[in-house]
């Protein structure tokens, strides 16, 4: 049986590698975008947001501070069921033409955020649709950066970069190296022309597309998905155009979380996802890395209680481990300059061991809290 768990750990360290490497190589094909193009489209902002009073108004301003025709530029901001001022807030800038939809939804939903999406898409005049959350904030090129890049590649859907910022602890930083890590994956795979993951805080798409599409119809019974699951839909017809705007000025900048329990929740949350996707290959390209860091959590487990030939197994997992993968995210670091996070990546590497074989098992049973809602 030990003999069985060495060869295991030791051919999935190497698949392991193998496509840590691969997507260093798709993150490389992503060349950085040649901005002369003046953007020519109609864009709609859209923003689904829910007691983010505290957050909105930053988000609001730069929006409307962006280097961007006006008369190309619709912001629309939905209230989701907020028991806060954030309404109150978004109305003080009706005069500045941002609109305003409130939700008013009698019946029990699991996924308020799609509804909410899909309320402004149907009202909304752009050609683009851009989604981005109340908590946001951006360059003032950062909307004419993605337009513009939409434009010259002709993209159906476009991810741009995410990045945490504005850190308050050592726990924010570990997260913000971390989720360079994921916003690089998403990159990656649409470098290699297999689109895996995005994010909708920084998320553009055709609206035609997205009607044609049937919107999130067939994705609609999670509460999240709103991005990658309506990316797969996408990615089933149109894989060759979906694009990644790889330029700093394209960094929606956003908040790790403050503390363990609301980290767990939004990962949680994140994998619940992980088992829906219509393409089987993701999802057992996901189950094996999760059983990769199963293994290294057991066979660790077991050199510690003294089992034979197990221990230099481990220690060759977790050296490939960390190296490839310091091979990649150094190149994520250098693109956020954030090179000094690298100093984070040991601790990383051991902490995602237990954090993956964690969330994979629990984000895919019962339900879990998102802003005071139980959702599954």
């Amino acid at each position: 049986m030990i003999q069985i768990l060495n060869y295991l750990l030791i051919i999935f360290a190497c698949v392991y590698a193998i496509l840590v490497l691969w997507m260093r190589r798709g993150w490389s094909l992503i060349s950085e975008p040649n901005n002369s193009i003046r953007p020519t489209m109609t864009v709609s902002v859209i923003i689904a947001a829910r007691n983010e009073e505290l957050n909105i108004r930053r988000t609001i301003e730069s929006i409307l501070g962006q280097n961007y025709p006006n008369e190309l530029l619709e912001l629309i901001i939905i209230d989701d069921h907020s028991d806060d001022n954030t309404s109150l807030i978004v109305k003080e800038y009706e005069e500045k033409g941002v609109k305003l939809i409130q939700l008013n939804e009698n019946g029990r939903l699991n996924s308020y955020k799609k509804l909410a999406i899909s309320r402004a898409i149907e009202c909304c005049h752009g050609e683009i649709i851009i989604t981005t959350d109340a908590d946001c904030r951006m360059g003032s090129n950062w909307l004419a950066t993605v337009i513009s890049t939409f434009e010259k590649e002709g993209a159906y859907l476009q991810s741009s970069p995410v990045v945490y910022s504005e850190e308050k602890s050592f726990f924010e930083r570990l997260q913000t190296l971390e989720f360079l890590y994921l916003i690089g994956l998403g990159a990656a795979g649409i470098g290699n022309k297999k689109p895996t993951t995005c994010n909708g805080a920084n998320l553009a798409y055709r609206k035609d597309i997205f009607k044609q599409m049937g919107g999130f119809k067939g994705i609609d019974e999670l509460a999240s998905g709103d991005d990658e699951l309506f990316l797969h839909k996408v990615a089933e017809q149109y894989p060759e155009r979906i694009t990644f705007c790889k330029s700093k000025d394209a960094v929606v900048y956003t908040d790790a979380k403050p503390d363990l329990k609301s980290f767990i929740s939004q990962r949680r949350r994140w994998a619940s996802k992980s088992t829906k996707y219509k393409n089987k290959g993701v999802i057992a390209l996901g189950i094996s890395i999760w059983f990769f860091n199963l293994l290294i959590l057991v066979a660790s487990v077991l050199a510690l209680f003294g089992v034979k030939f197990v221990a230099w197994v481990v220690l060759f997992a977790l050296l490939l481990k960390m190296v490839v993968e310091f091979i990649f995210i150094e190149a994520l670091t250098r693109f956020a300059s954030r090179k000094e996070l690298l100093w984070y990546l040991p601790l990383l590497s051991l902490a995602h061991i237990l954090y993956l074989a964690y969330i994979g098992i629990l984000g895919n049973v019962g339900k879990y809290d998102w802003k005071g809602r139980q959702v599954k």
